[in-house]
């Protein structure tokens, strides 16, 4: 099989979250511990960070990932969904996996597809693992798929755990109260393997503090004071106290969206408890870390600005917490009308979601071009009943063309809802990174 045909070996025999929704979710590790068993246990033969939550854990994922590449360290990024090319899933220092590792990986590892018939998720982290071990990475970031507890890159043991935030999604396999999804995502803690929480809540706190009894935890509000934050167009100014050495220090972070604030609370708490183990991450490192995350880790769709007049951005908040922190900065940012390119995935929590959208916006409804997302007909008559008014478009391409000829140079469009829905824009990743 050439790489095109490898591709559609693991999209079409596999089951597919991504395309088929919960058929494909497996909460099982057997799989996952019959692969990498096989495989001769890859995910023992390298230094990781584990990073859970609900929503900020690949922003967090890809901002540890670039302070450790410029701290000088060969460090493995495992993400997911992709939004354009699956390699986007396995990195080493912002470089995709090779066409043929992946090639070369499904041929070998075929046999034992067809014996334990895994989902398509399960194969993509027995493959990263292989990947990191191979090129011997001195430490990869590992973020969860979805919950923590039965997630298939449970299997680790990391240096440190990191639980971003906890909001109510995936509530058909997590649980339908912000506990029993905390329960879950405090399932990657692990015996004497600190762990940092990025945010909690009156709820949360307990759960995890519960979860973490054979082992030190911390939350990063209590090791940082964010004195004050500046969005820009480019870069978001966050000058952060820290409560243990009183000390100030003023970050550049070229993720800009003011949400990214909470979510540096736990990166920083993290690549402190690292500092004391030994890894040698200079607070230069972190300050250029963090200012290069984009063009050292290759992340896309995080409130990224890709026109002007009008200033569009898009965003792959999908969920209500997601939702709600989108339009906090939305508020943030200078505009006339705002026009909004809206498209979800049918199980998500649509009507809550639509809820809380501003009703004196323009929309322009429409869809992933995959079998989960919810048809732009009938995601508008959702919204009518909730007053918000547009009209329905095929592709986000198109939604977005219809967006632009309307709205005046001051106005402010965004485009949100879904992943895919951001993955299929035109031009979404440069050409000459792909």
């Amino acid at each position: 099989m050439n790489y095109d045909q490898t591709l559609e070996y693991l999209f079409t025999q596999l089951p597919m979250f991504s395309r088929i929704g919960a058929a494909a979710y497996k909460a099982d590790l057997t799989n996952t511990i019959k692969l990498c068993g096989a495989l001769g246990n890859p995910q023992h033969q390298f230094k990781s960070i584990h990073v859970a939550g609900t929503n900020g854990k690949g922003s967090t994922s890809h901002m540890l990932a670039s302070i450790l590449q410029t701290a000088g360290y060969k460090t493995g990024l495992y993400t997911s969904p992709h939004l354009v090319d699956f390699r986007e899933r396995i990195k080493i220092d912002g470089t995709y996996c090779s066409k043929e590792f992946v090639i070369e990986f499904t041929e070998k590892i075929k046999p034992l597809i067809e014996e334990i018939q895994p989902s398509f998720f399960e194969i993509t982290v027995a493959m990263a693992f292989s990947y990191f071990a191979a090129q011997k990475v001195d430490i990869a970031v590992i973020e969860v798929g979805l919950g923590g507890r039965l997630d298939s890159t449970n299997i680790i043991t990391p240096e440190v755990s990191i639980i971003t935030n906890i909001g109510l999604d995936h509530t058909q396999f997590l649980g339908d109260t912000i506990p029993q999804i905390a329960g879950e995502k405090a399932g990657i803690i692990k015996k004497e393997v600190p762990c940092i929480i990025s945010e909690y809540s009156p709820d949360t706190r307990p759960v995890f503090d519960a979860a973490a009894i054979h082992t030190s935890i911390a939350y990063g509000s209590e090791l940082y004071t964010i004195l004050h934050t500046k969005y820009a167009h480019d870069y978001l100014t966050v000058e952060v106290l820290n409560k243990k050495t009183e000390g100030i220090e003023t970050y550049q972070l070229d993720l800009n969206g003011s949400y990214q604030a909470k979510n540096l609370q736990g990166v920083l708490g993290a690549i402190s408890i690292l500092q004391t183990m030994g890894w040698e991450i200079s607070n230069q490192h972190i300050i250029d870390g963090l200012s290069h995350v984009k063009i050292n880790t290759g992340l896309y769709g995080r409130w990224q600005v890709i026109g002007d007049k009008p200033t569009t951005v898009v965003d792959v908040a999908h969920n209500v917490a997601g939702i709600q922190i989108l339009l906090a900065q939305i508020k943030l940012v200078n505009h006339q009308q705002l026009h909004i390119v809206f498209g979800m995935v049918k199980d998500k929590d649509i009507d809550s979601v639509l809820a809380l959208l501003p009703t004196q916006a323009t929309y322009y409804f429409t869809q992933a071009q995959i079998e989960r997302a919810i048809d732009a007909n009938e995601l508008q008559q959702k919204a009518s009943r909730h007053d918000l008014k547009g009209n329905t478009y095929q592709t986000v391409n198109a939604a977005i063309a219809a967006a632009k000829k309307q709205a005046q140079s001051t106005d402010l469009m965004v485009v949100c809802g879904s992943v895919f829905l951001v993955g299929e824009i035109e031009g979404i990743i440069p050409s000459t990174v792909l």
